[in-house]
């Protein structure tokens, strides 16, 4: 860890955060005060300060501020090297937190022994995914979760573009493979997998051209492929055994990852994979798409929210599967009618033999009206069903006070402490933590640290949940108001529901009244 000798630097967007204020506050400063400290580096339009310097001067203008270890380490490594190299040194001291090296630095250690080795890492990554993120492709979060849940739970998870590691690390499974072009990127995501307690294995190269890992099956495949790719290896690759359903034409080479990923399945196993719209209906690709059909590979495609991708979803053929229905579907930014259609695939209304034409046209968009008025009978007695009553609080016709203690002070007395111990069991990825039930009620301790996520303010990226407070009630209000707390919790997931109703609702209302599967009610 020699090269984090230099002295650590800071962006007015580093300062702002540290302080816990807005940009247009740190701007305002530096014309307002003349011992601001000047900038040691950066540009013109993204100075860099020293982070010494702006202690101090914070320290001088009774400004509070407060700078976490793992904050140092991240200046330090930012000062170290330029944009380019950035990315090698925070996958070596990943790499360092992996195999103990992190001992040698004070400061390294001393992160780890705040936060835990994996914290620490994913602090460092999100820095630095905020510096590059024009230059790193990520699968957004709500995606990558949702191609998760709709290939259910499974044992092992393959990524043949796995970049940083967001599709394997959603999938939650127990073994994860991947490989990605980046070698920086699969050395991040390698790291990432494995101090999240995942037997992981992850290399670097073209997916295509040198699969790492031939052979090798899993039980689901979530892919976000790069997007047009031209010299993908379409004359090297003719004759390959993995175009099972076509040789994908040289513009194709969406289709080249889909039966790639296809390999890569069990018989049975899940493939979800990103693709651009126009895959579902060029016409290049028409005889694939087709064989995909016949085949009963192909199952689902879903238009995202921002019509930018549509979510392909595919089952590796064996024998006694398969249908003669698919989902052809748009989605909204609620993915919960994405998840109730796909596990039902007896409600898919779109028949494969209607899709087997010239075209061969799988755009959702195109097949809006298959839904038909039954479904929107259907939508509307449902959400008519719904009884959405609040849990009733009453006002104080005066404030209350408690004494107060933290989730930091809570640890120390042994009321609360982080999980670790005991079982393993598969559960969402996320800190979590045990407390004792006699003491203090764990949905009460909810639904403060819930409370404390909505006050933070939109310059905090990350909530230090040991300096959350916790008033210091008998465990009865507690209890109650525990109870205050999840019920509102439950409400706000019938809420969540009913939306994702309704705007299917007024979808299959819409399109109902425009394709004549519905008309105006007396």
């Amino acid at each position: 860890m020699s090269v984090m000798t230099q002295e650590a630097t800071v962006t007015a967007g580093d300062i702002a955060r540290l302080v816990d204020v807005g940009r247009a506050a740190v701007s305002n400063w530096r014309r307002r005060y003349d011992d601001f400290p000047r900038p040691v580096g950066g540009t013109a339009s993204s100075p860099l300060f020293s982070l010494a310097e702006v202690e101090d001067w914070l320290r001088r203008n009774g400004k509070r501020f407060e700078v976490s270890r793992a904050e140092r380490v991240w200046q330090r490594l930012r000062a170290a090297a330029d944009d380019l190299g950035l990315g090698e040194l925070v996958a070596d001291t990943g790499a360092a937190l992996e195999n103990g090296g992190f001992r040698a630095d004070e400061q390294l250690g001393g992160a780890v022994a705040e936060l835990g080795a994996r914290e620490v890492f994913e602090f460092l990554y999100e820095r630095y995914q905020e510096v590059h993120v024009r230059r790193l492709p990520v699968t957004p979060g709500p995606i990558a979760e949702l191609m998760a849940r709709l290939a259910g739970p499974v044992d092992t998870v393959l990524d043949p573009a796995c970049g940083t590691g967001a599709l394997l690390l959603a999938a939650d499974a127990s073994r994860a493979i991947g490989q990605d072009l980046d070698e920086t990127a699969a050395a991040m995501a390698g790291t990432r997998l494995r101090l999240a307690g995942i037997d992981a294995r992850v290399s670097a190269g073209d997916s295509l051209r040198q699969d790492a890992f031939p052979g090798e099956l899993a039980d689901a495949v979530l892919c976000d492929p790069p997007l047009n790719e031209r010299a993908w290896g379409h004359e090297e690759l003719a004759g390959d055994t993995r175009w099972e359903f076509g040789v994908p034409p040289r513009g194709e080479p969406e289709l080249a990852w889909v039966q790639h990923c296809l390999s890569h399945a069990r018989p049975g196993g899940t493939v979800a994979i990103l693709l651009p719209p126009a895959v579902a209906g060029r016409r290049s690709g028409r005889r694939i798409r087709g064989n995909l059909l016949r085949a009963g590979a192909l199952r689902a495609v879903v238009t995202m929210p921002d019509g930018t991708r549509d979510l392909w979803l595919l089952r590796r053929p064996e024998a006694g599967t398969g249908g003669d229905r698919v989902l052809l579907m748009e989605s909204t930014e609620d993915f919960s009618a994405v998840e109730t259609a796909w596990a039902d695939p007896d409600s898919w209304s779109t028949k494969v033999i209607d899709l087997l034409d010239d075209d061969v046209d799988l755009s959702p968009a195109r097949h809006r009206g298959s839904e038909g008025g039954e479904s929107f009978v259907t939508a509307l007695a449902g959400f008519r069903a719904r009884a959405l009553v609040p849990p009733e609080l009453e006002v104080l016709d005066h404030d209350r006070s408690w004494p107060l203690t933290t989730i930091g002070e809570l640890i120390k007395a042994g009321l609360v402490r982080k999980s670790g111990e005991g079982v393993p069991v598969k559960s969402p990825a996320g800190t979590e933590y045990l407390v004792d039930p006699e003491r203090i009620d764990p949905d009460f301790l909810a639904g403060l640290l819930r409370s404390a996520m909505h006050r933070m303010t939109s310059n905090s990226t990350r909530l230090d949940l040991r300096r959350v407070r916790v008033p210091r009630l008998p465990l009865a209000e507690q209890r109650a108001c525990g109870l205050a707390f999840r019920r509102l919790a439950e409400f706000e997931a019938e809420l969540a529901e009913a939306a994702a109703l309704g705007e299917r609702l007024v979808r299959l209302g819409f399109d109902g009244l425009a394709d004549g599967h519905l008309q105006p009610g007396s």
